[in-house]
């Protein structure tokens, strides 16, 4: 079997790959990436010593690059994590999250058709569901709930999402959609919450949290999430999408309070910020379709997740001190420099 994964070189994408190699000692994986900002080649450092992995510098919106290397390696399944991912990015210039996540998208999607898969798998986001009132824990995202975007990154994904399902319908190309909660974990580049406020605490820098900190968000460890995906992409029903959730909701600041707790570091660096335009307060998925059909539920709790991702962190400090020394920080004084 061999699997074409693009974006590889961010933090899902890296996991996935990962546990695929160590899972399936048959299978052959080959990554894509156009080593943006997010995209790290360290973060592969493992995978680039197996004889099994090949990585390939390219952008998925580039026509002839993604046929040559289909053309080369004639692929069973594609799974695309490639897209640009950061929200408050996405609010400054939405122009390459519609080229990337739209573009890049029915790029690979043609290439599919033309040299023909097994399976097309979208990793998509709950973002494209909007979100959920603050007062109602009742409720839950399912598979039904309507798409209803808040910002220019979940417009895209959703716009991808709507593609891909037009592609089965209109082509027959076979495809699965998976919609998944807030991962973290290993390799989490340190824009996003969690690493942000480790790296943050660690060298004693405030922690910037939006508005009063009470957004709620379903936190899913990012093995969960992989193990989740190969269940798809083997056993999912074609044209089918699924919620992938961790069943772990907390609001941002008990995060930022529980990072502070095990790094033992005082919540004085704690520091409310502007809130982001159009931020939403909740997200939470029903898992139970991807349980019921497949077998899956989220197996890490997030109090045994979180000390696992911080224990990586601190044992791992070279790989995001090179990323928040370059590129990053210029980013960061711009989102948080003057709220």
């Amino acid at each position: 079997m061999t699997i074409i994964v693009t974006g590889g070189a961010g933090f899902i994408g890296s996991n996935f790959i990962y546990y695929m190699l160590d899972k399936h000692e048959d299978y052959r994986i080959i990554c894509v990436d156009k080593l943006t900002y997010a995209g790290n080649l360290s973060t592969l450092e493992r995978a680039l010593n197996d004889e099994r992995f090949r990585f390939v510098k390219a952008d998925i919106c580039d026509r002839t690059a993604v046929n040559k290397l289909f053309e080369e390696e004639k692929p069973d399944i594609v799974v695309n994590f490639a897209a640009e991912s950061h929200v408050d990015r996405s609010i400054e210039n939405p122009d390459i999250f519609l080229q990337t996540n739209i573009i890049g998208t029915a790029v690979l999607m043609d290439a599919c058709r033309k040299y023909g898969i097994k399976r097309f798998h979208q990793v998509s986001t709950d973002e494209v569901y909007g979100d959920l009132p603050l007062d109602r824990p009742d409720l839950f995202f399912t598979e039904e709930t309507p798409i209803h975007t808040s910002s220019p990154y979940s417009s895209s994904k959703a716009s991808a999402d709507l593609l891909v399902q037009a592609y089965n319908r209109t082509y027959g190309l076979p495809i699965t959609i998976s919609r998944c909660s807030n991962n973290y974990g290993p390799y989490h580049f340190p824009e996003k919450l969690i690493p942000l406020m480790i790296a943050n605490a660690l060298n004693d820098k405030p922690l910037p949290v939006y508005g009063k900190g009470e957004n709620v968000r379903d936190w899913l460890y990012v093995e969960d999430h992989c193990k989740a995906i190969d269940l798809i992409i083997h056993n999912g029903k074609d044209g089918e999408v699924y919620n992938i959730g961790g069943h772990n909701e907390k609001t941002n600041i008990e995060i930022v309070k529980i990072i502070c707790k095990e790094l033992s570091k005082p919540e004085s660096l704690i520091t409310y910020v502007k809130d982001r335009a159009g931020h939403d307060l909740r997200y939470a998925i029903d898992p139970a379709k991807i349980h019921k059909e497949l077998g899956w539920l989220p197996e890490t709790k997030f109090e045994d997740g979180i000390k696992k991702t911080i224990k990586w962190y601190l044992e791992n400090r070279s790989w995001w001190q090179e990323i928040i020394s370059g590129e990053y920080q210029n980013y960061y004084e711009k989102m948080y420099g003057n709220r």
